[in-house]
């Protein structure tokens, strides 16, 4: 199958996406449930003049509004936070070694738009695996914490990471709690709540490594419902400021989801089923579509990148779970992870 439905479906997505953020901001404004949600209130815990407001960027141009409704950006990939191997804060983001320590570093901004002055609290980090989307708190282990004082400015803290456990490829959520700055609106989706706390955000990026006529490199990929009722969600992929030539990608759904996907129609664009549970995607305009995801579920699917040419300079692939926020609603991106292919084994 091709695609010619990339462009329609990201300006489909966009409209749905703001009409649904309205929603949303109504919902969390009156305190009603949404999804297993409650909203918390902006006032909660202390008085408008005591309010103060540290925030970390879910993109590079973010500053701290509330909410961030950036579709079809990496708002799941935040530019302050870095995975690092050693104490010493590192240049960009790394992939963290099994068995080692690593240590996560954040970087918090005060003021935001919503208060001002010094703010006290504990920044927490978690981790699940890497993926689409991810249920808060179902899905998301403990890693530690690091509480501080965050004056005015920029403060750059780190949380030790010992003991990197053996799946290897993760997202990382960082949460900013304090008395004096509380979470605006909480559910279980974590997109929704990335976008709807400026003192939350997400880091899910990935280095795959491919060399030309090499072994492929693998990387696990999540999905996960966070309604009350089974849903079907889409994979797309689709390729950061340019292209990716070159690059051969296989997903493989596994025989669950794989059997689910046949008889809800094999619906899809730039894919091909080339074996068994496995099907070939186009890395510049593919969607899996209708993957049947059930409540509490977390299938975890294999992703395959190998290079057929040899690459000049990394690429971007973000590799997106779009689906409903709500029983019955449209779809929006729930989560994704942005994978930088660079040329080698590195």
């Amino acid at each position: 199958m091709t695609s010619t439905a990339g462009p329609r479906l990201q300006r489909a997505v966009i409209l749905l996406f703001g009409a649904i953020l309205a929603t949303l901001m109504t919902v969390s404004t009156s305190g009603a449930a949404l999804g297993g949600a409650t909203g918390t209130g902006s006032d909660t815990g202390a008085a408008v003049s005591e309010r103060t407001d540290v925030y970390l960027k879910d993109t590079a141009s973010d500053v701290g509004y509330e909410p961030h409704g950036a579709i079809y950006s990496s708002f799941f990939n935040s530019p302050d936070v870095k995975i690092c191997p050693t104490a010493i804060e590192c240049a960009s983001s790394t992939n963290p070694v099994v068995g080692s320590t690593s240590y996560i570093f954040a970087k918090l901004r005060n003021p935001g738009p919503y208060g001002q002055g010094t703010s006290s609290g504990t920044l927490r980090a978690y981790y699940t695996t890497s993926g689409g989307g991810a249920n808060w708190p179902a899905h998301w282990t403990p890693i530690g914490a690091s509480s501080l004082v965050v004056a005015p400015g920029e403060t750059v803290t780190s949380i030790a990471w010992p003991n990197v456990p053996s799946i290897g490829h993760f997202c990382l959520l960082l949460r900013w709690e304090s008395a004096t700055d509380p979470m605006s609106f909480e559910g279980t989706s974590t997109s929704i709540n990335t976008q709807y706390n400026n003192n939350l955000v997400w880091k899910n990026a990935n280095t795959v490594p491919a060399t030309s006529g090499g072994s492929p490199t693998v990387r696990p990929y999540a999905l996960a419902n966070a309604l009350r009722e089974p849903a079907n969600f889409d994979l797309v992929f689709r390729p950061v400021e340019q292209e990716v030539p070159g690059v051969r990608i296989v997903v493989d759904l596994g025989p669950e989801l794989f059997e689910r996907w046949v008889k809800a129609g094999r619906a899809g664009d730039g894919v091909k089923v080339i074996g068994r549970n496995q099907v070939e995607v186009d890395p510049n305009r593919a969607q899996i579509k209708d993957l049947l995801i059930n409540p509490d579920e977390r299938p975890v699917l294999q992703l395959s990148f190998a290079a057929g040419e040899a690459l000049q300079k990394p690429y971007v692939l973000q590799v997106l779970q779009v689906g409903p926020a709500r029983e019955g609603g449209e779809k929006f991106v729930v989560g994704g992870v942005d994978y930088t292919i660079v040329p080698g084994r590195g």
